[in-house]
């Protein structure tokens, strides 16, 4: 009797252990399968600039330290962009960005001399506050990208905000250049 009970304890051993083990291998491949996705890359924060006053222009000081700002931090970005980018394509825009902005920020110091007007050596509190955003970017390349087109945007619109309505004449055709370099920019940049 005890070899019958012992031959039908190994039978449902068996037993269990076929319909046990599948079971068994089935949980383990799946939470093996349990895929780990990345976080999405945070999205940079766009510092909101006060909106320049309708139909009231400009004034020559606010013309002059704003450019100044974008043009400093469009070439301090785009410095970075040289260094960290490895895209050739965001490294050859970066070096024209370069080139244009010292250009536009020679003339702007050249006619801001003649107004007792020069531009700062250091970024507005918004653009700084960017490019600190920048060094930190997760996906480096679609920030940089996105910073200078904000930036760009930001420019176009206050060089012909002055070209329009800005109260110096000596400024107002400097706004006219500096609009035509930004809206070929804002081609190259879409």
């Amino acid at each position: 009797m005890v070899a019958i009970e012992m031959g039908l304890f190994k039978q449902i051993v068996t037993s269990s252990r076929r319909s046990v083990l599948p079971l068994l291998a089935l949980g383990v491949v799946a939470g093996c399968a349990h895929e780990e996705r990345p976080l999405p890359p945070p999205q940079p924060r766009v510092v909101q600039r006060a909106p320049l006053p309708p139909n009231q222009g400009v004034s020559a000081a606010r013309y002059v330290a704003e450019s100044g700002s974008i043009d400093l931090f469009v070439i301090r970005s785009s410095q970075l962009a040289l260094e960290r980018s490895g895209s050739p394509r965001v490294r050859q825009l970066a070096s024209m960005l370069i080139e244009a902005h010292r250009g536009t920020s020679a003339q702007l110091s050249f006619a801001g001399r003649r107004l007792n007007l020069l531009p700062s050596a250091t970024l507005q509190p918004s653009h700084q506050a960017l490019l600190n955003q920048l060094l930190s970017a997760w996906n480096f390349d679609a920030a940089y990208l996105t910073f200078e087109r904000n930036a760009v945007r930001e420019a176009f619109a206050l060089d012909r905000a002055y070209e329009t309505a800005g109260r110096s004449p000596t400024l107002r055709p400097v706004a006219a250049e500096r609009a035509a370099v930004m809206q070929r920019e804002l081609a190259q940049l879409s």
